[in-house]
């Protein structure tokens, strides 16, 4: 293989990308993500052919992403989608190394996930709906809230889905195409049930999506994190909230409830339950909080 740049480049990297689609069933989400991470690969390597590329070259790559503001958790995505299509360069291009093999992303303080208070959750959720999009954002973020679904799911969800959310559970579809039943609250179940009283108003005959838009098409992940900015600035809750918030908020909250790690990472649908871990740190950090307030001897004078 010699001389992979330029539009041999963009050929192989949509190549992979086609058969992560196909063979693989990565999903939309993750395809996206992959195609940012090449598409910078490609820039960055600019004239340089990627067979001629080498574990320096993929250092300095890192090194400049670093410097433009990238964490050490996205170089390490970067890596892994980089990775990957070498990988496959060596199975189906001929090329003879990885470099990215022995290159690390930095490492990065590990943040807990921002969640609401339960108050919160509550001040946002009781919010009434004044109109018609704004009875369809209620039955979103309650659903959101009551399953902890992830922004993808939530826009994805059909319409044929009505009566298993009546019934109190849906199926949603999550990250490597796995399929999940999650729990729907009473709560959500009245919000949905009022929204798809009214859905037919604004949806098109032939639109199958359960959320849609004022146009009657599916409406887009984009214009639900713009809603729910919107939702929580009425709320007045002085906090920018994004769907992944409640999810992680539906998840500390169970937690603290039940204490059952083992349900909240299947509801969650985590492969790992290493991933669901972090919620035992909110979880202790919620119990020291009642501690610091309650203890005499922890007290301040």
């Amino acid at each position: 293989m010699d001389g992979l740049a330029g539009e041999h480049a963009r050929a192989a990297a949509a190549a992979w990308l086609d058969e992560l689609a196909h063979q693989r069933r990565a999903s939309p989400l993750t395809l996206e993500g992959y195609g940012h991470d090449l598409a910078a690969l490609l820039a960055l390597a600019g004239a340089a052919p990627l067979d001629r590329l080498q574990h320096h070259d993929i250092r300095r790559f890192v090194a400049q992403l670093h410097a433009r503001g990238l964490s050490g958790r996205s170089l390490a995505r970067v890596l892994s989608a980089w990775r990957g299509f070498f990988n496959w360069l060596a199975k189906h291009r001929g090329l003879a190394q990885n470099p990215c093999l022995a290159v690390r992303a930095p490492k990065s303080k590990k943040a807990l996930p921002a969640v609401l208070s339960p108050d919160q959750a509550n001040a946002l959720l009781e919010t009434e709906a004044g109109d018609l999009l704004e009875l369809r954002d209620k039955a979103m973020f309650e659903l959101c809230y009551s399953s902890g679904l992830r922004l993808a799911e939530l826009a994805s969800l059909d319409v044929n889905l009505a009566q298993d959310l009546a019934a109190g559970e849906v199926a949603v579809t999550g990250k490597r195409a796995k399929t999940r039943s999650v729990p729907v609250g009473a709560k959500a179940r009245e919000a949905l049930a009022a929204w798809l009283a009214r859905r037919g108003e604004v949806a098109a005959a032939d639109c199958p999506a359960l959320f849609v838009s004022r146009r009657g098409t599916r409406l887009s992940r984009r214009m639900i994190q713009l809603r729910l900015e919107r939702w929580a600035k009425q709320a007045g809750l002085g906090a920018h909230v994004h769907p992944h918030m409640l999810r992680h908020s539906f998840a500390s909250h169970v937690l603290q409830s039940s204490g059952d790690l083992r349900a909240v990472q299947e509801m969650l649908g985590h492969s790992s339950i290493g991933t669901t871990q972090v919620y035992t740190h909110l979880d202790f950090m919620h119990l020291a909080k009642v501690y610091d307030a309650a203890h005499p001897r922890a007290k301040k004078k």
